[in-house]
């Protein structure tokens, strides 16, 4: 019995272990510099003009995304990649949602991550889209470096 319950706890642990590594392959994945390919908000693509301004840097958990030079949102991130499709949630620090956290899904495809958030305080997405009254983002960014 005492050798049934060890076998267990060691099984158990062991598949902890490797569920926080893979959070932490995902994480790394996820840092770095970033480029928006494009955007789309409930609905609309964000112009080109704002889509070419929009940058992405991520690095230990924390995200800053500036548009133009000026700071759009500062958010702190969490993942969980066991779930399907990825999860990912932001605590915001900075913009004009701080405070609040949201709630997302995120695929990453090579040196291309596709991210679909729905507004703070709604359910997180289930897929990857952005339809008119969704009050979801959709967007595709690309590695610029790695930090």
């Amino acid at each position: 019995m005492r050798l049934t319950f060890a076998m267990f706890c060691v099984l158990f642990l062991a598949g902890a272990q490797d569920a926080q590594d893979s959070a932490k392959k995902e994480m790394a994945l996820l840092e770095g510099d970033w480029s928006m390919l494009s955007g789309e908000i409930n609905g609309e693509a964000l112009p080109e003009e704002l889509r070419t301004e929009m940058r992405r840097v991520a690095k230990y958990g924390e995200t800053t995304v500036t548009m133009s030079g000026r700071v759009y949102l500062k958010a702190k991130f969490t993942i969980d990649p066991t779930k399907k499709p990825k999860a990912i949630d932001y605590t915001f620090t900075e913009g004009p949602t701080k405070g609040k956290t949201q709630f997302g899904i995120y695929e990453i495809d090579g040196d291309k991550v596709k991210f679909c958030f729905s507004a703070p305080g709604k359910d997180r997405p289930t897929e990857f889209t952005a339809k008119e009254g969704s009050e979801r983002t959709l967007s595709v960014w690309k590695r610029k470096t790695k930090s």
